[in-house]
């Protein structure tokens, strides 16, 4: 009980330390804290760490020469700080399944977390990293080059970058939890499969705003003080609905194979 207390005061502090250091808004820290106790309570310790891995590094790379991506960043519906919805899209899915991991004690719902987190540092390297490129992106809906920051595109640097994203929280999980060298396989394919699938969600139906009073394409729906206007994409689903999305569909993927690998 002692230790338990401990612990929760520990994830207070970690999200009100978040909040000082300008990686997390008011709410995103009281989602993280939430997000940190579901996790705990599933995975003990163990799960906190490599959720402290993703967040730690993720917020490195966010503020990663910052200044260089201040004009993309008008493009994309995220920032450096991090509000109640990217901390849900990115860590719903793990603390959905330390939930269920609480009750229901299987492998399954392990590696399921463990894919989740993956897919999630996967895209946030890719994302943080990749935008750092020298030369422009491929959009994978037309294969030509376009500016940095659009949803669906790709560069070899950020490829790169989501697959050492992958395989970091892979290398974490197998450690701590001492699995075997093919659970390391899964979490770290499935968890690269969610970038992809990501960027899949991300060039076909996420959403696009134009703004009216400066032009530039945005995922921003709220732009030069005013309301852009749609001109891509299906309603509601955002960067935030895509991050969730992704992880979630990529951590279901490996757990139903994990599940007739077994039988």
């Amino acid at each position: 009980m002692t230790q338990t207390i401990i612990v929760i005061a520990i994830i207070i502090f970690g999200g009100f330390a978040g909040y000082l250091e300008r990686s997390l808004s008011s709410n995103g820290a009281i989602a993280a804290v939430f997000v940190g106790i579901a996790v705990y309570f599933g995975f003990g310790i163990k799960g906190l760490i490599l959720l402290a891995i993703f967040f730690a590094t993720s917020s490195y790379w966010s503020k990663y020469k910052s200044n260089n991506k201040k004009e993309i960043e008008e493009k994309l519906a995220k920032g450096a700080t991090r509000d109640w919805r990217q901390v849900v899209a990115n860590g719903g899915g793990a603390a959905l399944l330390g939930i269920i991991y609480f009750f229901h004690q299987d492998i399954t719902w392990l590696i399921g977390f463990l894919v989740c987190i993956s897919s999630s540092n996967s895209d946030t390297w890719a994302s943080e990293i990749g935008t750092l490129s020298k030369s422009k992106p491929i959009y994978i809906r037309t294969f030509k080059k376009i500016d940095k920051g659009t949803s669906g595109a790709v560069s070899w640097l950020g490829t790169t970058a989501a697959i050492l994203g992958s395989m970091l929280i892979a290398v974490a999980g197998t450690l701590l939890f001492q699995l075997e060298v093919f659970h390391f396989f899964i979490i770290f394919l499935f968890g690269f499969l969610g970038n992809f699938i990501d960027t899949l969600f991300g060039a076909y139906y996420q959403q696009v705003y134009l703004c009216s009073i400066c032009g530039i394409e945005t995922e921003k729906k709220d732009h030069c003080q005013t309301t852009g206007k749609r001109i891509k994409g299906y309603h509601l689903v955002d960067n935030d609905m895509v991050n969730f999305i992704s992880g979630f569909i990529a951590a279901l993927l490996a757990m139903a194979f994990i599940y007739f690998v077994n039988q």
